[in-house]
């Protein structure tokens, strides 16, 4: 198909460089630098996309990213990605686009109906009609499912990669148009690290389509000179293709890179984008403005573009959107957009809201001739699938008096004023201020190190744009330097403007809600009528009607119709604009693809993964590893045919009849020391601290504000203000932060000082009969007796030269000692541990044999067997609470629910059959019933079969259960079925607990 609207010369595209691309299953041609909006409109497409709800159909109506028609499904299989702005796509060979919200296509869409139903399904319809009968619900949700929504997620895996990215800078500028490049070369010109961010392919903003001239060189040769000169800065990076969407706290901006996407799919190389993180000194915002439309009748119709895209058509890509075009305008900028029709070729009629202008292009436009229709509106605009005709009306101050003038017309250019991009600057913490004479909200006070310059500001202005970027960018970089470099002098014509009158929508009083909609929200199907009903209905907060009329949502986020929204609002509640007030603008200021958030974070990559000096030994050894926090524990060690079952048995005996070998360096290791550590310790433990000797251990509880179990562990006092406090593995970083809180928030008098020693340290658990014996064969300068080595004490010492700490603890019940080494050394102690018990028949075991030993000896796991609403008197530890000193959560532990009777108790469970190992998590019950009808009695908390006492074992949180030993508890199981277990002492081996000090 032949390009029936390109022009025959002009614009920045590469006309020697066609390329061919597929749209709705059509072929059409293009050439490199176009968009696939440009491209549609020079092949004579302005029809390509049906309305979210009324499934009308939608032109292209800008040329950037507040595009909110023009939404396609790119690509297909595993590489298309939905819902995509057509103004933001660059145009490349072989490019496959369709239309979404249309079934089976765009002309034949069979919910097209839906049209004709529109004053019947007003905002909010669906909460009052969708409501009975209720079994239909269901039905309801499908039905609406299937109507609404945009594009299609793809069904595939993404096969594309991500990346992600940190970055520092001085000064951080975002927009690269003309404020933008003269604040990025001033600041870089002080030697500023700069960063300059712009999500267009090309540098320039707004001087790639206007006229201006700089320094005596058009915009396009200014904008080159400049690009040369931050090129060569050696502290200038330059990102394009690269969206700011995330304004956050201490100046931190998130903008993602588009890497690829502009090249065919078979030319792809490498990440498709890139997230970066950038950490900024000062931030200068350059983001410029969105023109915005008004609201008439029809308004919706393809072959309506705002006056700017019109110009962006003609200058930049060569395209001329219609032949016979009107203009309809409040202000002066959009007669640019007339003379730029007019030059081209185009019969152009201007129709201007105000009575009259002084401007110079005004006075232009009057010069060459063209037509112009003052103090007058488009009532509303006619057509099917596109604009055919406008009828006019003369505006008068109190009503709108009969239509006078329809003008045929294949284009309609609408300007109706300009609103900067404050998302940003709002995003940073500010609060942006209604300005009557410029009739937009501009940016106010200054929450962060930043700056609003150019359009972004409200300065519409050349010459002042450019004087702002130049004092923003020199004030920003002063800030890191105090370089003194000259201050240039942007010599560009200031052209005289005439006033904006602010016009937001052309019907008055009932014409609002009768006759053709008025749409506010494009993408959303939100008219002018919507929101009056909204106000009716009660919803006078501007947040409120937003989501009542869904005002603002989706892709688009308001760019284009928030501002009107609210004006027509303020009418409507007879309040200014002011008092009306914004919406958040929260991130993302634009859409942000999944894969680009995810980045490489995926499968096993999505958490952070960490593993122990011993790891690798574990991979050899054949080990089957669990995720324990973010750590990769050792689960068991399979033999040859070994199922779980089997090696952890295997496991468990080998600790009860010979020795064992552990990996416990995961284990959280946090450093106390300071003049006040053992007041801290003693404030934040249960039991007491002062008393502790250096060389001793100590089991330690710690407790939340309510009184509840937060972790637990063994703490040594390494010296007199020296110690070192184990915690969970899962629990490290929680308890380090909970110490820290208390000391910088509630007792910074203390002098304590934490630090993290987890990685530092490797630890090895060597538990069983022949523990001693195989320590005493590598390590020859401790006295390993019980008299000189007692339990809860460490001692210091080596192991073929490597330095260690010993501790003489036991979470097993057998003899067992804790070698702590440096973990560059963790490895080799542990084969010279494994080698030295190779006599003994040592067996490395792992979390799921620690659990199964740890349970018969009735040893708690914090966050097993506790779930956030346990006391140490609910596991029988009310000795470990002390009465003499405070302590956090004390307090609590007198509430009269905390303190009171009916507590669920830690207890110890045998199955009556001797067989049944019971579920964990089993509700619990007196009798067989249906939990949730019969009282819940408990929860089995730990549940495993138990090789040593070759029967199944477990564990619970039953109410009163220490005062119900014996008794018959019913177990629901997950099939619906029940089984009974006998409550006992959660001491099931070992009760005298002789093991651990055997000689």
């Amino acid at each position: 198909m032949s390009q029936t609207h390109r022009l025959p010369q002009g614009g920045q595209i590469n006309r020697s460089a066609p390329l061919h691309f597929e749209f709705n299953g059509r072929q059409y041609q293009g050439y490199a630098g176009d968009t696939l909006a440009s491209a549609l409109i020079a092949n004579g497409i302005h029809f390509v996309a049906r309305s979210f709800k009324y499934h009308r159909p939608r032109g292209i109506m800008t040329a950037g990213v507040e595009e909110p028609n023009a939404i396609v499904q790119l690509e297909t299989g595993a590489y298309t990605v939905p819902n995509v702005r057509a103004t933001e796509i660059e145009l490349y060979d072989g490019l496959r686009a369709s239309s979404v919200n249309a079934r089976p296509d765009l002309e034949h869409d069979r919910l097209a109906f839906m049209q004709r139903l529109a004053r019947f399904i007003p905002a909010g319809f669906y909460y009052k009609t969708f409501m009975w009968p209720r079994r239909w619900w269901g039905k309801y949700e499908e039905y609406i499912r299937d109507t609404a929504g945009l594009g299609t997620v793809p069904e595939q895996t993404d096969p594309d990669r991500y990346d992600k990215i940190h970055a520092h800078c001085d000064v951080l500028v975002i927009g690269a148009g003309p404020a933008g490049l003269a604040a990025a070369h001033q600041a870089g010109q002080h030697g500023a690290r700069v960063i300059l961010v712009d999500d267009q392919s090309t540098p320039g903003g707004s001087l790639r389509h206007c006229a201006a001239t700089i320094n005596g060189m058009n915009g396009a040769q200014w904008v080159a000179q400049m690009t040369q000169q931050l090129n060569a800065m050696p502290e200038m990076r330059v990102l394009l293709r690269t969206s700011a969407f995330g304004y956050q706290d201490h100046n931190l901006v998130t903008a993602c890179e588009r890497l690829t996407d502009h090249l065919p799919l078979t030319q792809r190389r490498g990440p498709r984008e890139r997230l970066w993180k950038i950490r900024a000194g000062h931030v200068i915002l350059a983001t410029g403005a969105h023109e915005r439309p008004v609201a008439f009748g029809n308004n919706d119709l393809p072959g309506i573009l705002l006056a700017s895209a019109v110009s962006a058509y003609i200058c930049r890509f060569g395209v001329l959107p219609g032949r016979r075009a009107v203009v309809f305008t409040n202000n002066d900028d959009a007669y640019q957009t007339a003379l730029d029709l007019y030059r081209h070729g185009a019969h152009v009629t201007i129709v201007d809201s105000r009575t009259d202008s002084d401007g110079e292009l005004p006075k232009q436009a009057i010069d060459l001739g063209i037509p112009i229709h003052r103090q007058t509106l488009v009532s509303h605009a006619n057509g099917r699938r596109h604009i055919t005709s406008v009828i006019l009306h003369k505006n008068d101050s109190e009503t709108v008096q009969a239509a006078q003038t329809e003008l045929d017309c294949d284009l309609l250019a609408v300007s109706g004023g300009w609103n900067p991009v404050v998302h940003l600057y709002a995003q940073s913490g500010g609060k942006p201020r209604w300005c009557d004479i410029r009739a937009c909200f501009v940016p106010d006070d200054i929450v962060q190190p930043q700056t609003s310059i150019g359009a972004a500001n409200g300065e519409f202005d050349l010459r002042n744009a450019l004087r702002e970027g130049t004092h923003a960018g020199q004030n920003a970089a002063r800030m890191s330097d105090d370089k003194l470099v000259s201050t240039p002098v942007w010599d560009t014509p200031s052209a005289r403007t005439g006033r904006l009158e602010p016009l937001w929508l052309t019907a008055k009083g009932k014409d609002i809600t009768r006759g053709p909609k008025q749409f506010i929200d494009f993408q959303n199907d939100v008219s002018a009528a919507d929101i009056h009903l909204a106000v009716r209905e009660g919803y006078h907060s501007v947040e409120h009607v937003k989501r009542y009329t869904a005002m603002g949502f989706g892709t688009d986020q308001g760019k284009l119709g928030n501002i009107n929204g609210m004006a027509v609002l303020a009418e409507a509640l007879h309040q200014s604009i002011e008092e009306t007030g914004t919406t958040t603008f929260r991130p993302n200021y634009t859409p942000v693809t999944f894969g680009a958030i995810a980045g490489r974070e995926l499968g096993d990559y999505f958490d952070p993964i960490r593993k122990t000096c011993l790891h690798e030994w574990h991979v050899a050894h054949g080990a089957v590893f669990e995720d324990v926090g973010h750590w990769k524990r050792a689960r068991y060690y399979p033999l040859a045919g070994e199922q779980m079952d089997a090696a952890v048995a295997r496991e468990c005996l080998a600790v009860r009849q010979r020795v064992g070998l552990l990996d416990y360096s995961t284990l959280g290791k946090i450093d106390v020391r300071g003049p006040d550590a053992a007041t801290f310790l003693n404030r934040i433990y249960t039991n007491a601290w002062t008393r502790l000797e250096p060389g001793r251990c100590r089991y330690g509880l710690m407790l939340d504000e309510n009184g509840m179990i937060l972790d637990d562990g063994v703490n040594l006092r390494l010296a007199e203000q020296h110690f070192l406090v184990s915690t969970t593995t899962s629990g490290a970083a929680k308890v380090l932060s909970w110490m820290e809180r208390w000391l910088q928030t509630e007792w910074p008098d203390l002098k304590v000082y934490l630090t993290s020693l987890t990685d530092q340290y490797a630890t090895a658990t060597i538990a069983g009969p022949c523990a001693r014996k195989t320590l005493q064969k590598v390590c020859h300068d401790i006295d390993l007796a019980n008299d000189a080595f007692p339990f809860m004490s460490f001692r210091q010492g080596s192991i073929d030269g490597v330095k260690v700490r010993i501790l003489r603890v036991s979470f097993s019940g057998e003899l067992s000692y804790e070698v702590y080494m440096p973990a560059n050394h963790g490895r080799h102690i542990w084969e010279t541990l494994m080698e030295a018990g190779k006599e003994y028949g040592i067996t490395p075991y792992g979390t799921e044999a620690m659990h199964v030993l740890r349970a018969e000896k009735g040893f708690i796991i914090v966050g097993q067997d506790t779930d956030g609403s346990v006391t140490p008197m609910d596991l029988g530890m009310a000795g470990m609470v002390a009465k003499s000193k405070d302590f956090l959560g004390k307090r609590s532990l007198s509430r009269s629910d905390t303190a009171g009777p009916n507590r669920k108790q830690f207890v110890g469970l045998r199955s009556l059959d001797n067989t049944s190992v019971l579920p964990e998590g089993a509700a619990i019950l007196n009798e067989p019933a249906r939990p949730g009808i019969a009282p819940l009695q408990g929860h089995v908390t730990s549940s495993y079969f138990s090789p040593t006492l070759q029967q199944p074992i477990a564990l619970a949180m039953i109410r009163n259960g220490l005062s119900r030993l014996d008794q018959i508890m019913t177990i629901a199981l997950p099939d619906g079925s029940f089984t009974q277990a006998r409550i006992c002492s959660p001491v099931f081996y070992d009760v005298e607990g002789t093991r651990q000090h055997v000689e």
